[in-house]
């Protein structure tokens, strides 16, 4: 399992992007998932998808996340929540991967 270090973010709130904002959560807390997207009725649950299955890929368990979505595609949601993911400093046992 990996850990969060600290809070992180990445992307912008231009059209077809994503703000990812990625925060550590208590262990055992599991994933929350705040979501706010212009097309959130047509798309909501495939962002929800991509963003869990990028944060198991990682081995992150305990964590908030919350995506302000302009219209962004599958590839730089994953994009950005990787970048977010590298830059909160995700561990295994809460060290650094420096």
């Amino acid at each position: 399992m990996a850990n969060l270090l600290k809070a992180a973010q990445a992307g912008t709130l231009e059209s077809g992007d994503i703000m990812v904002t990625l925060l550590p959560a208590e262990s055992g807390a599991g994933v929350a998932v705040e979501l706010e997207s212009i097309v959130l009725l047509q798309y909501g649950s495939a962002i929800r998808r991509t963003a869990n299955e990028v944060l198991a890929t990682a081995g992150i368990a305990d964590a908030t996340l919350r995506l302000v979505d302009r219209g962004a595609l599958d590839c730089t949601i994953r994009a950005r929540l990787k970048t977010a993911i590298a830059r909160a400093g995700a561990g295994e046992g809460g060290e650094t991967n420096a």
